[in-house]
């Protein structure tokens, strides 16, 4: 406590001794810094505290007169009354476990491939690779809707051709049709958007000291026993961090499925997402009451995950500035 008070005493005091030009130097950087702290109390923050305020009400947004305090009730009936929000939430996190470890290795393994010096045509393939991320995302889905067709897909007709299997060639494969196959369509899906994850990584790799490669040539070690002591842990920050943001992005899964069937769970409610719930809570029934319940009760889901993840990485993250 005495060394945060006495930090503040110095804070204080230099604060106190501000010359004229430093006052005007900060006045100018408050001036162009304020559009960013408006929008963010104009589009975060008081947002935010509204629809806090927002789950203690029923609140009808075609009826907002008759808007009346509820306290707790909504909380209540997410949590112990209504089977909708733990359905949905099973569905998010069996979605969850299947595209993250894609989304977490496969960025790696692009990055070391795109790293390697043997590699013709380096710039041409990082390109290519980081190609799709501009495209926009909901002309992406419907592209990868049409390359999914059972019919006409190019998927199904290369699948016909490496394995002779003519029924594809009838019927196809029912990608976005099928239970058991649509996660595997949208994790095809969601390929297009790891751009920003390899190019992350492939920074990292090209930070890790080529002089800790050189020393354990030395010492024998093969390119297996590189990749796991020496490359692996030295971009593990990078690792966390794309593992933070993949955990964050999938409790928000929304945009894929509500654009290829609006939301209605097809087929047979397996991508009838946490965040498909609470869109149709808040902007289709217009309950903004209890919309704004299921919003926080995934921000608190979201903010634990993280704490934990925050609190594990001093257990396998590598920071080479680091003293602990």
């Amino acid at each position: 406590m005495e060394m945060f008070g006495g930090t503040s005493e110095r804070v204080k005091l230099r604060l106190g001794k501000l010359t004229g030009a430093e006052r005007q130097e900060a006045k100018i950087g408050l001036l162009f810094i304020s559009p960013w702290i408006i929008g963010f109390l104009a589009f975060t923050l008081i947002p935010m505290i509204a629809s806090l305020y927002f789950t203690t009400l029923d609140f009808q947004l075609a009826t907002p007169e008759d808007a009346h305090f509820v306290g707790l009730d909504n909380w209540k009936r997410m949590l112990f009354a209504d089977p909708n929000t733990w359905e949905t939430l099973v569905v998010t996190f069996k979605y969850a476990a299947i595209a993250l470890p894609v989304g977490l290795v496969l960025p790696v393994m692009m990055a070391i491939l795109l790293n390697s010096k043997h590699l013709i045509g380096q710039t041409v393939f990082r390109t290519l690779f980081y190609a799709p991320v501009m495209v926009p995302a909901i002309a992406g889905v419907l592209i990868w809707q049409s390359v999914l067709n059972p019919h006409t897909g190019w998927i199904n007709r290369l699948i016909q051709g490496l394995t002779g299997y003519q029924a594809v060639g009838v019927e196809g494969i029912r990608w976005l049709d099928e239970p058991g196959l649509v996660y595997f369509a949208f994790v095809m899906m969601g390929l297009w958007g790891l751009g920003n994850a390899m190019l992350t990584s492939l920074a990292s790799l090209q930070g890790v000291p080529t002089e800790l490669y050189e020393a354990s040539e030395i010492d024998g070690a093969g390119w297996w026993r590189r990749l796991f002591d020496v490359t692996l842990p030295m971009i593990t920050p990078v690792i966390f961090y794309n593992l933070v943001l993949g955990v964050v992005g999938l409790l928000q899964y929304f945009m894929v499925p509500f654009v290829l069937n609006g939301g209605s769970g097809y087929p047979e409610g397996s991508t009838r997402f946490y965040m498909i719930y609470f869109f149709k809570q808040a902007f289709t029934f217009a309950n903004m009451g209890y919309g704004s319940t299921l919003a926080w009760f995934m921000f608190i889901i979201a903010l634990v995950i993280t704490l934990v993840l925050f609190g594990t990485q001093k257990y396998w993250v590598y920071y080479p500035t680091e003293q602990r």
